[in-house]
């Protein structure tokens, strides 16, 4: 915890994930793990009050839901059956935060299997939506724990695609494709170089670009001067800390 702000690694995690919805409009947004999924009610509730947000099943939900609501607690806007999502999906209008075991420096990111993919030594989810999520829509990714494990020169499976891989398969591939951001326990990383290969945005307080490069598996894009991720404004520390995750759930995910 920083002891200028009181603000936690957590919490400058969530206003980081919540910027990836900035600017966005009305689209539809989906994100997995604590912090994204705070980020997203965040935006909604601030910066980006046109983001529909989902119940994660079938329907979407009016305003932005605590972390952890009953379902009997949400106000339902609409129906919104399996079948339509991927209307939204396949029309762009979709802004995704997934997590990813590993990512690598194109953006490839994988959640299907650590190793040979014909012998793995670690079987995970699968491709699940990954593919066709990341030529759809922007696609954004989040990791908790950063380490060269998880950023690697080459990533085992390719899950979603990254850059070279879209440019490859054609304009099909790279009509709605855009690895937006990832956000990690450690900073927020982009593709905005001229080759599409992933840049340190920014780090989070008391974290250090040396450490950043330490943690990670490959070559990084680094600019001259490297800003802090933002501070949370007042409003937005106590929506997270009052409405949307009063137990704290967020300081599990991310260690101080």
């Amino acid at each position: 915890m920083s002891t200028d702000t009181g603000v936690t690694r957590a919490e400058y995690c969530t206003v980081a994930c919540a910027e990836v919805f900035r600017g966005d409009g009305e689209v539809m947004a989906s994100a997995f793990g604590t912090a994204p999924a705070l980020g997203a009610r965040l935006a909604r509730l601030t910066f980006a009050p046109d983001l529909v947000l989902t119940d994660g099943d079938a329907a979407l939900v009016v305003g932005a839901p605590p972390l952890g609501a009953a379902p009997s607690d949400l106000v339902l806007e609409s129906h919104m059956p399996y079948r339509k999502v991927f209307d939204v999906v396949w029309s762009g209008r979709r802004n995704l935060i997934m997590m990813a075991s590993q990512i690598d420096r194109t953006g490839n990111q994988n959640i299907s299997a650590i190793g040979d993919w014909s012998r793995p030594k670690a079987q995970l989810v699968g491709v699940r939506g990954a593919p066709g999520n990341t030529v759809n829509h922007s696609t954004s990714y989040w990791v908790p724990n950063h380490s060269t494990r998880s950023f690697v020169e080459q990533v085992d499976v390719v899950s979603g695609v990254g850059y070279q891989r879209a440019a490859a398969a054609g304009p099909s591939a790279t009509r709605f494709h855009e690895i937006r951001h990832v956000v990690s326990n450690l900073g927020v990383f982009d593709f905005e170089t001229p080759d599409k290969v992933m840049r340190l945005r920014s780090v989070h307080p008391r974290v250090t670009v040396d450490e950043v490069v330490e943690a990670t598996g490959f070559e990084l894009v680094i600019p001259s001067e490297v800003p802090d991720t933002r501070l949370p404004t007042p409003e937005e520390l106590d929506l997270i800390r009052t409405v949307l995750d009063p137990r704290g759930l967020r300081e599990r995910e991310v260690k101080p």
